[in-house]
């Protein structure tokens, strides 16, 4: 019986810690470039994103209030360029992606801050509406959507915060989440991703999502 039962014991151990390792799935999704980034909030963890693009050596575009019309407008972000309010980024190599490229990727940096939404001439309600808007167009046109919340604690709240309202709209929403443990000690993206069957990786620091990148985009 002893000998029996240990592989079997050995077998249930190895699928639970496959299943549900750090309590949630692992699993790593591949997405296509070109990507756009973008803040689902205004807070300056989208900076943070764009670094770490960067660092794992992938090019994107970025805008911080992107509307639909300038997403369809694809790579290039249909000339647009920054001004008072907004910020427009082209960094997509054009030799493997010409302008108007449409984007197969959306990066959402979930965080909200009120001083930046307030330079961006929105209010929280208007922010909610444009997210929503960017991501029926993503699901309508098969466009891969990632949220990232790499603020931590700090980029969260009690419930109808502005933080917790960003994640609301965003989080459930899309094909792959990404986060910081410390921004997830109350298990709220893992209960998310697991209703809504959404990959989830969990990581400790920001600057771990490099390698989650570089698979993602490999």
């Amino acid at each position: 019986m002893k000998i029996k039962f240990f592989p079997l014991l050995l077998l249930s151990l190895g699928l639970i810690l496959f299943i549900t390792p750090a309590g949630h799935s692992q699993t790593i999704p591949k997405a296509k470039l070109p990507v756009l980034t973008t803040s689902a909030g205004q807070s300056p963890d989208v900076t943070t994103v764009n670094i770490i693009l960067e660092e794992a050596g992938i090019g994107y575009d970025y805008c911080d209030v992107p509307t639909v019309e300038i997403l369809a407008a694809g790579v290039g972000l249909g000339g647009r360029e920054s001004g008072t309010g907004f910020h427009a980024e082209a960094h997509t190599d054009l030799t493997r992606f010409p302008k108007g490229t449409p984007y197969k990727t959306v990066i959402f940096a979930i965080g909200a801050s009120l001083k930046g939404m307030g330079a961006s001439g929105l209010t929280v309600e208007a922010e909610e509406a444009r997210l929503k808007k960017l991501l029926e167009y993503c699901q309508a046109n098969k466009i891969f959507t990632i949220g990232v919340h790499i603020g931590g604690e700090s980029k969260r709240g009690a419930a109808g915060s502005d933080n917790e309202r960003m994640i609301e709209v965003v989080a459930p929403n899309v094909n792959y989440l990404i986060v910081t443990k410390d921004g997830n000690k109350d298990g709220r993206f893992t209960d998310i991703a697991r209703k809504k069957n959404i990959p989830l990786t969990e990581v400790d620091y920001a600057l771990d999502v490099v390698e989650i990148f570089k698979k993602v985009f490999e």
